[in-house]
Order: structure tokens, then sequence, then C-alpha cells
């Protein structure tokens, strides 16, 4: 039972927060049927994207058998059977499905394009250089989404964007790592790997850090969040966005956690305490300016 347990892969719906963004920026925290639907739509997404992460392991159970961390997957150790992990895939997916269109009917929608992107992902597109990665990232943004399309809010375009260039720099930097870390075994694991190199993750890391931070400083002074929320005050959220990819940056070139990005938000204790910080700080200044309307 354990090893059904493990496929589904749970240590990583912390990657599905993203759904929560939407209900924090659109200040529906103030309403309990908002807060209610949104954890719905999480549990979906995680249900989901279970079904997904089981397809991929099926797929790459022969990559995944070098790796030395990802070997220990139940299906790459050979303690689930393919065909067996394929069924479970399926009834997962048609029961996270099921769940989305008791939400609604366009959160079903974004449910599906996610769905049908992560597989195009799984059989075609992990391994070709640039799109690989671009692809993980938009699965971030449809999270964020969906979050915002199952409470039937807006999400700004400036925050999408942010969570975007935010994904990519989670994603350019584990590509990152897990070259340091493979070594000459990297390509055996990810064909695409062969591809990159340090130099140019180093320059996409760089771009993407700079792109992110000035473009969440500009969400926060944009008239239209002004207007929105009557406050300047998000730019005191700034150092924390800061000081979390700064830290993220440090996990990356000293520690190599960020080959594993939910793994390092949840145990290394300084960006863990940076990110409840900020959603705190977020809510706070939210809490206190113009009542909602």
């Amino acid at each position: 039972m354990l090893n059904y347990v493990k496929v589904l892969r749970p240590q990583q719906w912390v990657k599905n927060v993203f759904i929560f963004a939407g209900l924090i920026f659109s200040r529906h925290f103030y309403y309990v049927e908002s807060i209610t639907t949104a954890i719905a739509a999480f549990i979906v997404f995680c249900a989901l994207s279970s079904a997904v992460y089981i397809l991929n392991d099926v797929l790459d159970y022969e990559e995944d058998a070098v790796h030395p961390t990802k070997r220990h997957r139940p299906i790459a150790a050979g303690k689930i059977k393919r065909p067996t992990a394929v069924v479970l895939s399926v009834i997962v997916g048609i029961i996270a499905l099921y769940g989305a269109h008791l939400i609604s009917a366009r959160f079903l929608l974004i449910c599906l394009l996610y769905a049908v992107m992560m597989i195009i992902y799984s059989v075609v597109v992990k391994h070709i250089i640039i799109l690989d990665v671009l692809f993980v990232a938009i699965g971030y943004v449809l999270r964020a989404i969906a979050g915002a399309v199952a409470i039937s809010v807006e999400i700004s375009a400036w925050l999408l964007l942010c969570t975007l260039l935010f994904a990519l720099f989670l994603v350019v930097s584990k590509r990152r790592t897990e070259i340091v870390l493979l070594g000459d075994n990297a390509i055996r694991h990810r064909k695409t790997l062969d591809q990159y190199s340090i130099d140019i993750l180093d320059q996409m890391i760089a771009i993407v850090t700079s792109a992110c931070i000035v473009s969440y400083c500009l969400y926060t002074l944009a008239p239209e969040t002004v207007a929105k929320f009557d406050t300047k005050n998000l730019i005191f959220t700034v150092p924390f966005v800061v000081y979390g990819i700064f830290r993220y940056l440090y996990l990356t070139y000293k520690k190599t956690e960020a080959a594993v990005p939910e793994r390092a938000l949840v145990s290394d204790m300084p960006l863990l305490v940076c990110f409840i910080l900020w959603v705190v700080v977020c809510v706070v200044i939210l809490v206190n300016a113009s009542p909602v309307v």
C-alpha cells in the first residue's frame, strides 16, 4: 500500500499552492465559500497532477533507474508493474476530472488543458531543449489560472507574468542542478541535458531572476494594482521575494537542493519562513486596504 501512496508523489503537491494565488490577490479570503472552493480545487489538482506523475514515471522508468534518488520510485524500482500503474493513472485522472466538473465547467476546461499539455510534455516535449522548461513553467501558470477560475475571479496579467517567470526560475535551476549531480549520467536520465550546459543555464537563470524581481516590483506599483487595492503598500512584500529568490540561488549553487524544488521549500527553514511571512504580510496589507465591494 505504501508504494501506491509513493507513486502519487504527495511531496510534490506543494506545487499546487499556486491555486491559492487568486484567492489571496482577489481578497476572497473573506468568504467561506471561496475558501472551501479553493481548497477543493487544490485537492482536485493534487489528484490530477498525481495522475500525470504516474504516467510520466511509466514512460521514464528506464531513465529514472539511473538517477540517484528517482531509482527508488516504485515503478523504476519494479515495485509496481507498469500496466498496473497505467490503470491507476487513468482511475485517479478520471476521479480528478469528475471533481473538477463538480466545481465548474471552466475549471474542468483548465484541468483538461493542463492534463493534455503535461501528457504532450511527457511523450514529446521533454526531449526538446528550451521548450521543455517552458511547458513545465506554463503548468504552474495554469495552476494559478485554475485557482482564479474556480472561485470566479479575475487574476492580474502581471501576477500571471510573475508566476511564469518564477516557475522558469525554478525549472531552469533544477536543470542546472541535475547536470551537476548526475555528471556523465545526465544524458541517460534526461536526453535534453546533453543539449544544455552549465554556462547556458547560468545565463538563463540570470535573465529570469532579474525579470522575475523587476516584474514583481512593477506589479506592486502598477496603477491598476494600486487602484484595485487602494494601496501602494504591496511594495513592502518585495524584500521577501528578493530574499526567497536569493536563498534559492544559494541552494542551487552551494547545496544542490534545487534538484527537488518542492523539497527545498519545505525542508529549508529560512526559505519556508520567508514564504510564510510573504503570505502573512500580503494578507495583512490587503486586509487593511480599502474594503472589498
